[in-house]
């Protein structure tokens, strides 16, 4: 049974991702403030699986455009208690140990040591706070404990043309890492699989007293101070460094289901996903709730249900927020987050219509991410003419059109 709460363990959660390949959606906010599943923001998901796991003790590091993830985490993720020594709490750079913003990953502790020395903490877990997953860190950290590791570092299997966007990890059978390289050319694959390659989630535990060792030493070279390009080709040939296969120990459909969405196909994608009629990840767990900001909205409403005429308030394979009104349009395969509004004879196919969007009376919107607070104006067309699309928007390698918070048509 999984324990109500960790004692000793600190979790860094890594909020400051600028998302350069999400832009236009990551224009006015971070990668990890991101909306996502209709309701959630992205770094949601790492916050949830935190607090189902029994870690209590959360330091939240945002960095770039940061305002709209500190609101959304005040919000939403003012839950714990801070009287019995629970917290989620935003680590801002502060110029503690000088006039530099946070350099890279591990830098981004490194001007946090303050904090970590505050806190009694046999374990420190360092995590990205944007990437889609379900993970019970309490198995990760007592695989680390047993193999009385100085580092572990969590592993995913993927497809070896994909790996090198990622950090790649040898081991042996033992599960001793002996080798690492950050976005490789020529990524290792794994023995006896030519087709696949371990790579790190970015997800790690570290015992706290080589952690704050290793920062120590790091903060003196002249690297990226990033853990993937430094802090781990620094231990592995010293120091007890273990993988951890992902999913192993989780159970369910979704084990194995871990998403950077780091591009806009690939986010679209994984929305898409979520509205498929037998989703692979699983919003519907009451064991791990993915907990996030309920604005006071009233429920979701169709109206108008006149077939003869082609005017009915209809949803289809679709996610659809509190205070939606699809009023005489039709939506297929769609995600609606709160506070949308579709009209007669709208239709809205494969697309993400964030907080607040009005599609006007006969518009058509077919795979398209449409941004807070747009409207779309009466009978125009997104997404059936991607060389007219691509001369006002963004459109995406696959043909996803991208309309920007603010845009007015």
């Amino acid at each position: 049974m999984r324990p109500r709460i960790i004692h000793n363990v600190v979790a860094f959660v890594l909020a400051g991702g600028v998302g350069v390949r999400l832009h236009p959606l990551t224009k006015d906010r971070a990668k990890p403030a991101v909306p996502f599943g209709g309701k959630y923001r992205v770094i949601d998901f790492t916050l949830s699986n935190c607090v189902n796991s029994g870690i209590r003790q959360i330091f939240v590091l945002p960095q770039y455009k940061s305002h709209s993830l500190i609101e959304h985490t005040r919000d939403a993720w003012s839950i714990l208690n801070p009287e019995l020594g629970e917290f989620v709490s935003h680590l801002s750079p502060q110029m503690r140990v000088g006039e530099d913003w946070y350099r890279g990953t591990a830098d981004a502790v490194y001007q946090n040591l303050y904090h970590l020395e505050q806190i009694d903490a046999d374990y420190v877990v360092i995590l990205s706070g944007d990437h889609i997953y379900k993970m019970d860190y309490s198995h990760f950290i007592r695989y680390h404990h047993l193999k009385k590791a100085d580092l572990t570092i969590s592993s995913v299997e993927v497809d070896i043309h994909e790996a090198s966007r990622f950090g790649v990890i040898e081991a042996m059978a033992d599960g001793r890492v002996t080798g690492f390289e950050e976005k490789p050319k020529n990524p290792h694959a794994i023995p006896g699989k030519p087709e696949k390659a371990f790579v790190s989630m970015g997800v790690y535990v570290f015992n706290r007293n080589v952690l704050i060792d290793v920062l120590n030493k790091n903060a003196k070279n002249s690297n990226s101070h990033d853990f993937g390009k430094d802090i781990i080709p620094m231990l592995y040939p010293r120091q007890r460094v273990f993988v951890y296969r992902f999913g192993a120990a989780d159970g369910g459909k979704d084990a194995n289901y871990w998403r950077d969405i780091g591009t806009i196909d690939a986010y679209w994608q994984a929305n898409m996903d979520l509205a498929s009629v037998s989703p692979v990840f699983n919003l519907y767990n009451k064991n791990w709730p993915i907990r996030t900001y309920e604005g006071q909205y009233p429920p979701a409403k169709t109206v108008f249900a006149d077939e003869g005429s082609g005017r009915a308030g209809k949803a289809l394979d679709s996610i659809i927020c509190s205070g939606v009104i699809i009023s005489g349009g039709r939506v297929t395969k769609s995600i609606l987050s709160p506070g949308v509004r579709v009209n007669s004879y709208a239709e809205v196919d494969e697309s993400i219509l964030f907080h607040n969007v009005v599609i006007g009376m006969r518009a058509k919107v077919k795979r398209a991410i449409i941004d807070k607070g747009v409207r779309i104006p009466d009978g125009m067309k997104i997404g059936y003419d991607l060389e007219k699309d691509r001369k006002r928007f963004y459109v995406s390698e696959d043909g996803i059109v991208v309309i920007p918070k603010g845009e007015i048509l």
